[in-house]
């Protein structure tokens, strides 16, 4: 009986969970994807870098949209995104950490490779860690388009980036379901959507 009941108490927090994101995901606002959409695809039109980051989990999200556009996007393409992920080099990372400290890791990158007219996109499910929030002031300082993908209230990424983008939720577990459901239908309208339109 006790197996059984655990089984139960499983299943029913499956299924809560379940609801409880689908009716986060459902709050995505379609104007908001199509304004990612429309800056990424005005940066590879013109040719501008694209630096994509994040803290944690976020970090996660950034390297595999890093991957999504700069492969799957761009592979066998005309058009290529000039796209990198300021999470993926780990040596430059654990030095600048170790060296500098670890609220740098982003802005020193940007430093070496960014120009006015790049773009920045950064995730953070509180909008408060300092190696974001400090990458998105210095991009806002130096010409560069920020774009924040947070939850709510959004914290200082949600206050500074140049175009916030909030998903309806306090749950970190379910903004960063919504941000990886968003990297995803952003780069597969590139891979799939963009012939169709």
């Amino acid at each position: 009986m006790s197996d059984l009941l655990a089984r139960a108490n499983l299943v029913d927090f499956v299924c809560s969970h379940k609801q409880q994101s689908l009716g986060v995901m459902e709050k995505i606002s379609p104007d908001e994807v199509g304004r990612l959409i429309r800056l990424l695809a005005q940066a590879r039109q013109t040719k501008r870098q694209i630096f994509i980051c994040g803290n944690g989990g976020s970090a996660a999200t950034a390297s595999h949209f890093a991957n999504d556009l700069g492969k799957g996007a761009s592979y066998g393409r005309s058009q290529r995104f000039r796209v990198y992920a300021l999470t993926d080099s780990t040596p430059w990372i654990t030095a600048l950490a170790n060296d500098v400290g670890y609220s740098q890791i982003f802005v020193e990158q940007l430093k070496n490779h960014a120009e006015a007219g790049d773009l920045l996109i950064a995730f953070s499910g509180s909008g408060n860690s300092p190696n974001v929030v400090e990458a998105i002031k210095w991009g806002n300082d130096n010409g560069v388009t920020t774009v924040g993908i947070t939850g709510r209230p959004g914290g200082e990424l949600g206050r500074l980036a140049r175009y916030p983008f909030f998903i309806e939720s306090s749950h970190m577990g379910h903004i960063e379901e919504c941000h990886f459901l968003i990297q995803h239908m952003v780069s597969y309208y590139f891979m799939d959507g963009e012939n169709q339109s």
